[in-house]
């Protein structure tokens, strides 16, 4: 009894959180959190050597976890309850509770504690932190992301492998993540994910899931994969001189990586991820046969992986570096200093932005140096002078740069207005805001490369060094142009080809919650696409069904439907005009019987002027024949001598003031009429005059051959032209007769000038009508 009395005290001093934290039961929130911090500190494994660090860490942790919660510190003041001697205080204290207390158990039971991991809290994710810090660094380093919730068992199973992959990953220049599916739910949403645990990758804010089995080797193989291919190129012998040498068309130093393995490192592909727009990456195994001789020319120790940097020269490399243990971080500084040619081309405005930045007011003048020349041969001496004085002249305050003026003519321009660039010419500038602002100068005398040039922009920078005020003009620069579009549309494809790739493989590894969206999409997108061809499948190919009028809009439902039907105008569907000559046999189906609302405009024309005035009707008619309410014919006036006189002569017998004879005496050659069947009326149009007088015409093409009394000014005023070139068009007609068909000296096409406008007045609904009282037949003996 006497050890078991002994045995309950101890236990009761080490788990009293008061007694672990050293602070009295009266203490406030804020003691009790000071203790815990100093304490914290004092034990933290990582900064506590004792072997019993990690178990006293451990209780600190869970003492402050009572005491910091009222309620737990409230049960544990009044039954000495915590995490390990509940089950024994429940007895002591207050016997048994109900039926279902009696089945309670806590988390720590099955080693679920409530504050995460120490080491892992540093990697927690919310959704704020990753779409504003996150998603910006996926596009230059590669995340792995562990999805993860409470009472998941299979999380506490694959921790260990977890772990190890991280403390592997992690110094490569891998991103981690740790998402709580239980408290980032908007965030799990975002990433697509619905349970735990789920491993997923993340490049260029695309994400991946991993499908295979939680293994080291297949962790580290999935991140491999997510990195774009051929982001090294494999160099050898008879390839090297060509990489090295690509500087010129890809504007960036190269860097070759010697190492004794034949696959190229995970680390070496990070960093060629991370630095892809900057520099082009070469990898050279050292243990093939077929790369003796570049190890023999840059005299490669075979010992220890080497990295070499090449700018312009491509025999003698810029920087070196060789270690045994590479670490990463040597390695991002060492392409961060080198990461521009001496002279680079200024091929885009971000570009521009880093090499020659912003005046900033803490910090050292930068000025630019820029060369204005041409691609041509003929300026490539004066531009290899410039980068001879450039390698020369390495300075802080100087940055040295060219471009092509026919490729960035707008900046040229705002630099030397007015100037032709028939020799290169060299400009120092300064930025000073981030709209283009910048002061400048341009060196007199342009740049060919000779000695006495050098000396003389040798001369200038140093007065420009002494003094600011030396640039004394200023202009607004405009963004450069990208040369380098074509290259991102190649980069966008072989994006997209990867996204495919991705989606399929998701898809085929997708749960059946996962697969949803993806198949509702897939459905949906299906169903537009047959329901589609099905509507047209059923559809009359014709003409549209003329639509119902209701009962009380049937006194103005016609020629309101004809109207409308004209103004709403659709895009022809052919490339072509149907124009059909009125026969015995189309005759009735074409107007007689043509429906409500439609209407036909027939051409009159001739033996002698049918082809020219078809194509010229063809192509002013063109733009209207989308309409379904319009049809469109012809009618031979050799053939049917009698139709037009006849329907004239009925429309005069309702009009005052017109002479039939004198319509009968004319040329109805390019006459357009437009002929409403149902409701017995239509519209003429009179041609242009084509007589020897070419700049007389007719205005009276969009009238009528009577005036309306009823009309408007407007309408009168077209009906008093009209009559003037109705005389015009007798005299021409008796004209006619005694030269017995004189020639003129337009050709009869013109006739057809102005009949666009004329249709334009149809389509509006403002074109006089005429009424008659029947329609004459094509034999002129017969009604209709």
């Amino acid at each position: 009894m006497v050890a078991l009395s002994d045995h309950l005290v101890k236990t009761a001093t080490e788990t009293d959180p008061y007694k672990i934290l050293g602070v009295s039961r009266r203490a406030s929130q804020a003691e009790i959190k000071r203790a815990y911090k100093n304490l914290a500190k004092e034990w933290h494994p990582d900064k506590n050597k004792d072997p019993n660090a990690e178990d006293t860490f451990i209780k600190i942790s869970k003492s402050y976890e009572i005491l910091s919660n009222e309620e737990r510190r409230a049960n544990f003041d009044r039954y000495g309850q915590t995490d390990d001697n509940q089950p024994f205080g429940q007895s002591q204290h207050h016997g048994f509770r109900n039926f279902h207390n009696s089945f309670y158990f806590d988390e720590s039971f099955f080693h679920f504690s409530r504050t995460r991991d120490f080491a892992d809290s540093k990697y927690l994710l919310h959704h704020a932190q990753f779409n504003s810090e996150v998603i910006p660094e996926s596009h230059k380093k590669p995340y792995l992301i562990k999805v993860i919730s409470e009472w998941c068992f299979a999380c506490v199973h694959i921790e260990p492998v977890w772990k190890e992959t991280v403390q592997e990953l992690e110094p490569l220049g891998i991103g981690i993540g740790i998402v709580d599916l239980g408290f980032e739910r908007r965030l799990a949403s975002q990433l697509g994910v619905h349970r735990a645990p789920t491993i997923i990758g993340l490049v260029n804010g695309r994400v991946t899931f991993f499908h295979q089995a939680v293994v080291r080797e297949h962790l580290r193989q999935f991140v491999e994969d997510l990195l774009p291919q051929k982001q090294v190129e494999k160099i050898t012998d008879d390839n090297y001189l060509s990489f090295l040498e690509s500087w010129r068309d890809e504007n960036k130093p190269s860097v070759l990586l010697f190492d004794v393995v034949s696959a190229v490192p995970l680390m070496y592909k990070l960093a060629a991820f991370t630095f892809r727009d900057y520099v082009r990456f070469g990898y050279v195994d050292q243990g093939a046969t077929h790369n003796a001789r570049l190890l023999r020319q840059f005299n490669i120790n075979t010992y220890a992986p080497t990295m070499l940097l090449f700018k312009e020269d491509t025999v003698n490399p810029v920087d070196i570096i060789q270690a045994r243990g590479m670490k990463r971080q040597i390695m991002d500084e060492f392409v961060s200093n080198n990461k521009f040619l001496q002279v680079p081309r200024l091929v885009n405005q971000q570009l521009f932005d880093e090499l020659c930045p912003v005046k900033q007011f803490h910090r050292r003048r930068k000025y630019c140096v820029l060369l204005i020349t041409s691609e041509e041969q003929s300026f490539q001496p004066g531009n290899q002078a410039f980068l001879d004085f450039a390698r020369v002249n390495v300075k802080e305050v100087l940055r040295f740069a060219y471009v092509y003026q026919r490729q960035q003519q707008p900046l040229c321009q705002a630099l030397l207005p007015n100037q032709a660039v028939l020799s290169p010419q060299v400009v120092i500038l300064e930025r000073r805001s981030q709209t283009g602002k910048v002061l400048y100068r341009s060196v007199a005398g342009g740049w060919n490369g000779s000695e006495e040039e050098k000396y003389r922009l040798h001369e200038q920078l140093e007065l420009l060094q002494k003094d600011p005020s030396y640039l004394s003009s200023d202009a607004t620069l405009p963004e450069l142009n990208n040369e380098m579009a074509p290259i991102f549309i190649i980069r966008w494809m072989n994006a997209a080809y990867d996204y495919v790739v991705q989606s399929y493989e998701d898809l085929l590894y997708s749960s059946g919650r996962e697969m949803m969206p993806i198949l509702s999409l897939i459905f949906s997108a299906l169903f537009i696409l047959f329901g589609t061809v099905i509507i047209q499948a059923f559809s009359e190919p014709g003409e549209s069904k003329p639509q119902r009028s209701k009962p009380k809009e049937q006194p103005q439902s016609e020629e309101d439907t004809s109207n409308r039907a004209g103004t709403s105008s659709r895009p022809p569907k052919k490339d072509f005009v149907e124009v059909t000559e009125l026969t015995d046999i189309t005759y009735i189906s074409n107007l007689v019987k043509l429906r409500p609302g439609h209407i036909n405009v027939v051409l009159v024309l001739t033996n002698s002027s049918k082809n020219a005035l078809l194509r010229k009707f063809a192509k002013e008619v063109f733009s209207f024949s989308g309409t379904q309410t319009l049809h469109f014919s012809f009618l031979n006036a050799d053939k049917h001598l009698s139709w037009m006189p006849s329907l004239l002569r009925s429309a005069s017998s309702q009009t005052d003031g017109h002479s039939a004879e004198d319509e009968e005496s004319s040329d109805y050659t390019g006459y357009v009429l437009a002929l409403n069947g149902y409701k017995k009326y239509f519209s003429l149009f009179r041609p242009v005059f084509t007589g020897d007088d070419p700049g007389e015409a007719s205005s009276a093409s969009e009238t009528s051959f009577s005036s309306d009394t009823r009309r408007n000014s407007r309408s009168r005023s077209r009906s008093s032209s009209h009559s003037r070139s109705r005389s015009h068009s007798r005299e021409e007609g008796s004209g006619s007769k005694r030269g017995s068909g004189r020639t003129t000296s337009i050709e009869v096409h013109h006739k057809l000038d102005k009949l666009g406008v004329w249709m334009e007045r149809l389509t509006e609904g403002s074109l006089p009508r005429f009424q008659v009282p029947f329609w004459p037949s094509l034999d002129a003996n017969k009604e209709s």
